[in-house]
């Protein structure tokens, strides 16, 4: 239904209109010769118009650049900033915090609040701290292979756990395990360390465990970063099965899926894993994660005097469980993304969700909205994909930049991935509407209507 052409000519257009009104964020970008790829981290080139937009300062739900310009910020740090930017128990916390030592290898008492809090809402009661989700999920799949004597890891294809390497495989077209493409230096050939079937395939699965090697199958109970896929009726119950079954262990990484509710998909939809991962959003922005396990579990591993837990055994670093980090996590989680909070959350991304609905219904668009909690995505596929084969299948960057770009010249940012949007408590339905209205306007354009933006 789309005039390829019409396209072309109009993400032009958006791209023109974006660098003329971001001079300062373009010179900004032009003078960081010292950093590799011009940014602190690469996946900051991940933009649809040339160069990223720089900050100036982001409170609540809003972000203002370098140029001058604010922005209704649907990104908030791709789940980072959950709780919005800078909130202000947070900063209160942290600030006290910075004055009392930030890198003393010594637990603080806040430590164990944060796991009491998390036990209480993931259900699994032990909990050790990281510094990013990523490294949460490497920590948890060396105590599982410790545990079982299995070498592999199952992953669901085009899932996201950070770049643990094990998760870097993907199902191919013919059917058979592949590495996912632009695998960045993998160290070892990924087929030989993990197992992969696509989401929603209970079929797949089941052939993949019955080779009696996987140690643990590391999932997102909703694949997210390849476009939301939600889980059929009866699925999640089987994956569980299936493990228990094969003797496989099972991880909940929430790091996304958090959006769901104040004890994450976890909580929401019953879930028993035996580890649950975490990390972003919990820190209110300052870096963290962590991992849960079982309590049956963590008396396995606390049994084993031959695993080195406390030195050299490759699940710990200096900086992890830091005082910083668990000030702000204790503040997040007690303060911030309460469970009123999450209710309000989950109201205006309904309210999202409905919107575009709405716009893709009158234009007879044969897209999709899936919604995770305080997560809406819209996708360019109706039905909406089932598996993150399907979902990748049906990318198209030239309309998903399009989108990006006219938002972002009208003051609104969505995750630069797909068309993500993420709410926090300050997100409010002014927001939501002012979303509308330009999302609207851009179809209208798009499919040769005038604009009202």
């Amino acid at each position: 239904m789309i005039d390829r052409a019409r396209l072309t000519a109009l993400l032009a257009r958006e791209r023109a209109a974006y660098a003329d009104r971001n001079p300062r964020s373009a010179a900004a970008y032009a003078r960081a010769e010292y950093l590799f790829g011009r940014v602190p981290m690469t996946w900051m080139n991940k933009t649809a118009a040339g160069f990223p937009i720089y900050l100036d300062t982001a409170r609540g739900a809003r972000v203002t650049d370098v140029d001058g310009h604010e922005y209704v910020d649907f990104c908030l740090g791709d789940t980072g900033a959950m709780a919005g930017h800078s909130p202000a128990p947070v900063i209160e916390a942290v600030t006290r915090r910075l004055s009392g030592g930030l890198a003393t290898m010594l637990p603080t008492e806040e430590a164990a609040e944060v796991g009491a809090e998390l036990a209480r809402r993931f259900g699994v009661p032990q909990w050790s701290f990281a510094l990013t989700a990523t490294d949460a999920n490497r920590w948890a799949i060396r105590l599982l292979r410790a545990v079982t004597g299995r070498p592999r890891i199952l992953v669901n294809s085009y899932c996201y756990h950070g770049s643990v390497d094990e998760s870097l495989i993907v199902v191919g077209p013919d059917g058979r395990a592949r590495s996912r493409d632009g695998n960045v230096g993998a160290p070892y050939d990924v087929t030989q360390t993990s197992r992969v079937a696509e989401y929603n395939d209970l079929d797949g699965l089941a052939r993949e465990l019955a080779h009696g090697d996987v140690a643990a199958v590391l999932m997102e109970p909703a694949l997210t970063n390849i476009g939301i896929v939600l889980p059929e009726p009866g699925y999640l119950a089987g994956v569980r099965a299936l493990t228990r079954e094969h003797g496989t262990y099972l991880i909940n990484d929430e790091t996304h899926t958090f959006s769901a509710g104040p004890g994450g998909a976890t909580a929401a939809w019953s879930l028993e894993p035996d580890v649950v991962t975490i990390g972003k959003a919990i820190g209110g922005g300052i870096p963290i994660g962590a991992y849960g396990l079982s309590a049956a579990l963590s008396a396995l591993l606390s049994e084993r005097s031959d695993l080195d837990l406390v030195d050299m055994g490759g699940v710990g670093g200096t900086l992890a469980g830091n005082p910083l980090s668990l000030t702000a996590a204790h503040a997040t989680l007690r303060q911030v993304l309460t469970d009123a909070a999450f209710a309000g959350m989950i109201e205006v991304a309904t309210a999202f969700a409905a919107g575009v609905r709405k716009t893709i219904d009158e234009y007879a668009l044969p897209w999709s909205v899936n919604q995770l909690g305080a997560r809406v995505e819209y996708r360019f596929v109706s039905p909406a994909p089932r598996t993150g084969g399907e979902s990748a299948a049906h990318a198209d960057a030239d309309l998903e930049d399009y989108l990006h770009v006219y938002l972002a010249n009208r003051g609104v940012l969505l995750t630069p991935f797909h068309n993500m949007a993420l709410a926090c408590p300050q997100t409010t339905a002014d927001d939501v509407a002012r979303h509308h209205e330009v999302f609207a306007a851009a179809v209208a354009e798009l499919m040769g209507g005038p604009t009202t933006a």
